[in-house]
């Protein structure tokens, strides 16, 4: 029995009022500030007193900061290593464990950091690489006596510590996420090429690894923004030392606003970072939707 316009119109009304409080929600925690944000960065402003207007000078000034070129150099070095190690680990770890007999078992070791806050990762790998009580200084003393490595306050170690944190944790992600895109992966074009002749590596090259892309894309873009707005590790482990050696985009905008209270410049580092993020998405995810398209 077909419904009459009059109850159609009934259900969809009903639906706008259901989604209504998940849309003020996004409206009023994120679509709003936003916009709040995208308004101070054109003003100077502490805070407290009355914001000036100031145009494009917030932004004008990311050419003339020293501090700003570190900062987004070292947002890019994370970028780069946080695609590299995670996701490529992820997918050996994945492809490895597959099948394997005691697969469950190592794939909650490689998951628990998961579950771990990356305040207390970070707090966790900071006593790891502490000079006089880490960890990894106590292992090699027992072969270096009295040989200590300033991890946290030396460049590029710390960067390298902090990134090592990053990786322990972020793992699971890029595994589990590959585990199901391999539970996906039908059979036949596997058995095929066995019986081709191929080798494990063939067949991970040319059938696996092509039938994975769509879960490459996910995985990815994840990494991608995630590694834009690192926060928490690093300002735990070395808050951006030292002397702002090891700060990415993510602890900069932090420090300008409320430590420096420079709020205009730094809601104008967020819209760079924003935008910066998004057009690197849209533009990875576009490039791989084509080579989607044309694979299938």
């Amino acid at each position: 029995m077909r419904a009459s316009p009059r109850t159609k119109k009934h259900h969809q009304a009903l639906s706008y009022l259901l989604i209504l409080p998940a849309f003020a929600l996004v409206v009023g925690l994120l679509l709003l500030p936003m916009a709040q944000n995208l308004y101070y960065s054109f003003f100077q402003w502490d805070g407290i007193s009355k914001e000036i207007f100031v145009g494009l000078k917030n932004y004008l000034a990311f050419f003339a900061d020293p501090n700003f070129a570190r900062s987004f150099l070292n947002t890019l070095v994370w970028v780069v290593a946080t695609l590299a190690f995670p996701v490529l680990g992820g997918l050996i770890i994945a492809n490895f464990l597959r099948g394997l007999r005691l697969g469950n078992l190592f794939k909650s070791i490689f998951f628990i950091p998961l579950t771990i806050s990356f305040v207390a990762t970070g707090a966790i790998w900071s006593n790891m690489f502490s000079r006089d009580l880490g960890v990894l200084n106590g292992l090699i003393a027992l072969f270096i006596p009295k040989f200590k490595l300033s991890w946290l306050t030396s460049v590029p170690l710390n960067t390298v510590a902090m990134l090592f944190a990053w990786v322990w944790q972020q793992l699971g992600t890029s595994m589990v996420l590959f585990l199901a895109g391999l539970s996906t992966i039908p059979r036949d074009p596997v058995e095929a090429s066995i019986l081709d002749g191929a080798s494990k590596w063939q067949i991970f090259r040319h059938v696996t690894f092509p039938m994975l892309q769509p879960v490459t894309t996910v995985v990815i873009t994840m990494a991608m923004v995630n590694s834009f707005k690192t926060f928490d590790i690093i300002y735990v482990m070395t808050r951006g030392g030292p002397y702002r050696s090891s700060e990415t985009l993510a602890i900069t905008m932090f420090r300008e606003t409320f430590t420096m209270f420079n709020m205009g410049y730094g809601a104008a580092i967020s819209v760079l970072l924003s935008i910066l993020v998004i057009l690197v998405s849209v533009f990875y995810i576009k490039n791989m939707w084509k080579k989607d398209l044309l694979y299938y």
